[in-house]
């Protein structure tokens, strides 16, 4: 069965993905900013089996990723998950402050960035190895609109990190895709939003076991749809 790393697994499609993964009787190690705040994950770890094991993370720090890395062994996949939206209005909202910019910059990019750098090196045993990066239909500049600008900026530079780090480890076979989960029923979607976390969580799962060389540098839906970039 695959091993897993997958970041923010904390809560929403995170959480859900490391519920669904655990369940098929895959070994997950769960990471996330603060474990001991974790309740949902801490149960649902508890209840696992021993398939579930939780690392602490701060992605937009390197020494973090770092050292958290040096824990680790072996992986298949790396799903680079982790992210935040702090202002989802235009040039006048004033979430849209330097700090908030910052923490998206860090957290949406430098945070794909770091985990890439520090796991991929984990991946070197894997049959197929893997890393997936969550993005969004929103960073496609086909789909431009005017809410959320700095959010839709880093989730457009996190697909052209994907088509970067594509071509930089083709040679070590290691595929990389980006994914659109949905307009997802989270914290940051919304109540009203199309899909269910469990129907966001199986589809990406499922697009992850397809990725390999010949679909390396993908950038799609959670149900498999291409997405323009």
């Amino acid at each position: 069965m695959p091993t897993l790393l997958i970041t923010g697994a904390n809560r929403g499609i995170g959480l859900e993905m490391t519920r669904q993964a655990a369940t098929a009787g895959h070994h997950v190690t769960a990471a996330c900013r603060t474990p001991h705040k974790a309740d949902e994950l801490n149960e649902l770890t508890a209840n696992s089996g021993g398939r579930i094991r939780i690392i602490g993370i701060e992605v937009r720090d390197e020494e973090s990723v770092r050292a958290a890395a040096a824990g680790v062994g072996g992986l298949d996949l790396v799903v680079c998950n982790a992210g935040t939206l702090n202002a989802r209005g235009g040039l006048t909202d004033p979430g849209h402050t330097p700090e908030n910019i910052a923490e998206s910059l860090m957290t949406n990019i430098a945070g794909v960035f770091f985990t890439a750098r520090h796991f991929a090196g984990h991946l070197e045993g894997s049959a197929a190895p893997r890393i997936a990066v969550i993005s969004s239909q929103m960073g496609s500049s086909e789909r431009a609109g005017t809410t959320a600008p700095i959010y839709r900026a880093t989730k457009a530079a996190a697909t052209n990190l994907v088509r970067s780090m594509a071509l930089e480890l083709a040679d070590d076979g290691i595929a990389v895709g980006a994914y659109h989960p949905g307009w997802v029923q989270t914290d940051m979607g919304g109540a009203e939003a199309a899909i269910t976390v469990e129907e966001s969580a199986e589809g990406l799962l499922q697009r992850f076991a397809a990725l390999g060389p010949a679909t390396s540098g993908v950038f799609e839906t959670y149900q498999g749809e291409e997405m323009p970039f």
